[in-house]
């Protein structure tokens, strides 16, 4: 679905760790930067959108756990994969809990680690797209639980930022934004990706009826209304990503 390579961020106190993993992934055609301290890696994750995070468990200054809690108030979509000697430690289990993908031991096994990595970037990838950052929190934690990848997006011009940047599964969308309605994207969306599906949501069931309605014959794909039934937007998403129950 994306033309781009994806992009790995290594971040391991020890230099020889970080060159050593860049230099796999590299040759297997992996765009991969490299940061020695959660400082350096939060810089990077600032100014670029990385897929997939292999990160220290225990490095100086800010440990993994918290650099990874730091990266996804940056880029919720980011999968992490923690690296580390400490698999079967306390933090190690509190980062998967904050929603880390996997934990991979080290000794590093390579083909171990290419599965994981692999396995992250093929999950059902979907962007949330509502003003409410606490129904958006929500339904990241859900759709993690799930093993969905989950971008965020408040407002239009945030939701266009990742159009343009990711390919998409599934795109839940709120019908009102602070910058405009939703539909907006939906020509967006098509133009980026025409096998992205769409799922509308909105708390204004009556007053948004015949936007709704305009909307699915403008290629949305199915409509969830506000409070939700938890249960029906979760089977939506899944029957609209393609993906059977394992992924979700």
């Amino acid at each position: 679905m994306n033309a781009r390579p994806a992009r790995v961020l290594i971040v391991d106190d020890e230099a020889d760790t970080c060159a050593n993993l860049a230099d796999i992934l590299s040759e297997l055609g992996y765009d991969v930067d490299t940061a020695q301290d959660g400082f350096a890696a939060l810089a990077l994750v600032a100014a670029k959108p990385y897929d997939v995070a292999l990160l220290d468990l225990r490095m100086p200054r800010m440990d993994g756990l918290e650099l990874y809690r730091r990266i996804r108030e940056i880029s919720a979509g980011t999968m992490a994969i923690v690296v580390t000697a400490y698999a079967s430690s306390d933090t190690a289990r509190s980062v998967l809990q904050a929603g880390a993908w996997q934990i991979v031991p080290k000794p590093v096994h390579v083909e171990r680690l290419l599965t994981v990595v692999t396995e992250a970037l093929e999950t059902c990838h979907v962007l949330v797209v509502d003003d409410d950052q606490d129904l958006c929190e929500d339904l990241w934690e859900l759709l993690r639980q799930r093993g969905c990848r989950v971008h965020l997006a408040h407002d239009v011009p945030e939701a266009e930022r990742a159009i343009a940047q990711h390919a998409f599964h599934v795109v839940v969308l709120d019908m009102k934004l602070p910058t405009g309605e939703g539909v907006q994207l939906l020509h967006t969306l098509r133009e980026a990706d025409p096998n992205t599906r769409t799922l509308l949501i909105t708390g204004y069931r009556s007053e948004m009826e015949s936007k709704v309605q305009a909307a699915l014959e403008a290629g949305a794909s199915a409509v969830c209304y506000k409070p939700f039934d938890v249960g029906r937007l979760l089977s939506t998403v899944q029957a609209l990503s393609g993906r059977g129950s394992r992924t979700l």
